[in-house]
């Protein structure tokens, strides 16, 4: 799934994307508010500056992901792979 996809589901009011493969997305500056990405394969992923507050991030593989001034205020990250 693409960025465009993605935020575009989201705008719609989807909220839950668990265990999807978004390795690579570029979502630097989006807002993802409240949004389940349990389990999902974020690897590479671009998400700086994105408004991650509420984020569900539980055993998400974030490997060489960018989350530099990403807001992720009372995000879980419980189990997420941060390497």
């Amino acid at each position: 799934m693409n960025a465009s996809e993605i935020l575009r589901r989201y705008t719609s009011g989807e909220l839950d994307f668990q265990g999807m493969n978004l390795r690579g997305v570029y979502l630097s500056g989006a807002d993802l508010i409240g949004v389940n990405l349990s389990s999902a394969d974020l690897w590479g992923a671009n998400l700086t500056m994105s408004y991650l507050s509420r984020i569900n991030l539980q055993s998400a593989n974030l490997t060489n992901a960018k989350l530099c001034g990403a807001n992720l205020n009372q995000a879980n990250l419980s189990g997420a792979n941060l390497s």
